[in-house]
């Protein structure tokens, strides 16, 4: 799952205006519009050009015959250069070279304009040849057949990628052309289906066939055993479970239904859950909504709290702010490699905007408490600017997380959650604290304990399926249980150095 290292995908000024020719383009990819001339006259429209393919002999596959230079044809199609860029008698010309599958000659695709070619129709030019490729491709090889499955495959998770970063719209424009009303919604599931990464690409098919292809099926980027189902239909579950329950080795965790633009936090519930199927004899599991601890907090309270931590955000514009907060959420949730895959960027992309995010808030991401506490805020952020958006009050006095962690219904749940480890003899609860306390780490628990770091990690790794959430990885459910110990007591409070002077949260406040 390759991204542009910038991570600025569907981000730049143009972004609006890529997609609709991405969408136009990859249209020409569904099995009614497979047609190379039809491409060649959408590619002379779309670049206002003149545009002409024709392979090494001469022969004129599509478009409209120009003159070309000869030798510099025969330099593309012999595969000494596989493309040129020039000018030509007040003509500006992108040369690039079509392969066809042996023993058919390589074509060019020769594209010809009065203007210089500016980065959008350089794009153009190459993401046609590339569909050209597959086009003639496929009425030459059944292996190609293959090729535009993966296209179509690619397809999907660049659609995942753009609701993991909340660009709805651009994930709308793209996913019409193939599967017209697949996300014609405003709420959907995301289910993660585990099994070995050898039968992998079986289980996908399966999915697909399940759910009628009428969800979004994708090979996860990330685990090479998982596969991601998004379905606004509540009858893909059923299916999916179906498929699960007489497949052996096949786990099935799911989301709570969420609005689109929460697709992030939808998968990291689904990945939840699956910790908790591989515990239970049916292998599936859905999220428990009900336990999540924004749901136990005062809204209200929750969303001034929320507003003023993340307050220092509020002056980058609008889609680098989106853009930061998405890959930070997802950066909180796993690990920075893992998240680089989801987004389609490098590691050190995700890494470089966390670290803004960081300097922005003032904090430390070291700090486990502090990283539970960001995750909190970054949640309940959806939620506050979607109470924005539709003309919600203005938020009341900020108060400090002690008070919002102090609500009765999340101090009932904090002690009912932590009360199911008392009965273990092992002490798997003061275990569970000390780590907790000390950043995670099974080294310095061992020590403070006076234990051996494995006993640590057998503990933590004890108290798992009495709680119902992995603990060994970062992500939600570790946060939820920080929450929990903060809410009880059992840890100190976080500093969040970020919050503007006179927040409650500020250090001159502690």
């Amino acid at each position: 799952m390759a991204g542009r290292e910038d991570g600025t995908r569907q981000r730049d000024a143009g972004a609006g205006e890529q997609v609709e020719w991405a969408a136009e383009l990859l249209d020409h990819l569904r099995p009614a519009g497979r047609d190379v001339r039809k491409v060649v006259t959408w590619l002379a429209g779309a670049a206002e050009a003149t545009v002409t393919l024709r392979d090494g002999t001469g022969r004129l596959l599509a478009g409209t015959r120009a003159p070309l230079d000869d030798g510099l044809l025969a330099d593309i199609t012999s595969g000494r250069i596989a493309s040129a860029a020039l000018e030509d008698g007040g003509r500006h010309l992108r040369l690039v070279r079509v392969e066809r599958v042996h023993p058919a000659p390589a074509a060019v695709l020769a594209v010809a304009r009065e203007r210089p070619f500016d980065r959008r129709s350089a794009d153009i030019v190459t993401h046609t040849a590339q569909v050209v490729e597959l086009l003639l491709a496929g009425h030459e090889s059944a292996a190609a057949g293959h090729r535009l499955r993966r296209a179509t495959s690619d397809l999907r998770l660049a659609i995942l990628q753009l609701l993991m970063v909340e660009d709805t719209v651009s994930a709308r424009r793209v996913a019409a052309g193939l599967w017209p009303g697949l996300l014609d919604t405003d709420t959907a599931c995301v289910y993660v289906v585990e099994s070995s990464p050898e039968e992998r690409d079986r289980l996908a098919e399966q999915c697909l066939s399940v759910t009628e292809d009428r969800a979004l099926v994708v090979r996860c980027p990330a685990m090479d055993g998982h596969v991601i189902v998004l379905t606004p239909r509540a009858a893909a579950g059923r299916q999916l479970r179906s498929l699960v329950g007489r497949t052996p080795g096949v786990f099935l965790g799911g989301s709570a239904r969420q609005s689109l633009v929460r697709t992030a936090t939808a998968y990291g519930q689904a990945v939840s859950a699956l910790a908790v199927a591989r515990f239970r004899p049916e292998k599936a599991a859905v999220y428990a909504e009900r336990t999540h601890p924004e749901r136990l907090m005062d809204p209200a309270e929750l969303h001034g709290w929320t507003a003023h931590v993340l307050r220092p955000l509020d002056a980058l514009p609008h889609h680098t702010r989106a853009e930061l907060l998405a890959t930070t959420r997802l950066g909180l949730e796993f690990t920075a490699v893992a998240a680089a895959k989801i987004l389609g960027v490098s590691r050190n992309t995700v890494r470089a905007r966390m670290e803004r995010v960081e300097a922005l808030l003032r904090t430390d991401f070291t700090d486990l408490s502090a990283r539970a506490t960001v995750h909190l805020a970054l949640n309940a952020q959806v939620g506050l600017d979607q109470r924005l958006a539709d003309g919600g009050a203005e938020s009341p006095a900020p108060v400090r997380l002690t008070d919002l962690l102090a609500g009765p219904a999340l101090r009932g749940w904090a002690g009912d959650l932590l009360g199911r480890l008392e009965p273990d003899t092992r002490r798997l609860r003061r275990t569970l604290r000390t780590w907790l306390a000390v950043g995670a780490n099974a080294e310095r628990a061992a020590q403070t304990l006076g234990v051996h770091p494995q006993t640590v990690r057998e503990h933590v790794r004890s108290a798992e399926p009495v709680l119902e959430r992995q603990l060994l990885a970062a992500g939600s459910d570790l946060y939820e249980v920080v929450l929990a110990h903060l809410a009880a007591g059992d840890l100190d409070q976080p500093l969040l150095h970020g919050t503007k002077p006179g927040h409650p949260d500020s250090p001159v406040h502690g």
